[in-house]
């Protein structure tokens, strides 16, 4: 399983780019100026895979695949702050 993970990840590095100067330097879809949080947001729309990949035909689904994995493992490594009530 531990293999899978790392593909996984692989996957999204080759498909996935952060440059500051494409789109102030929001991760996009590699050769796109398509933003990962726009993947998402079609999504918490209730768009489905098809739907993405007919509105943007140059995408495959990898590309909307690895836009969540990049997505998930960013949360993951995420800090969460809580300031305590006093």
């Amino acid at each position: 399983m531990e293999e899978n993970q790392d593909d996984q990840k692989s996957d999204y590095e080759d498909r996935i780019k952060v440059d500051p100067n494409i789109m102030g330097g929001k991760p996009v879809v590699k050769g796109t100026r398509i933003p990962i949080y726009l993947i998402l947001e079609f999504f918490e729309s209730g768009h489905t895979i098809d739907d993405i990949l007919d509105m943007y035909p140059d995408l495959e689904e990898k590309d909307i695949k690895a836009a969540l994995h990049y997505a998930t493992d960013l949360l993951k490594r995420e800090e969460t702050h809580v300031k305590s009530a006093v």
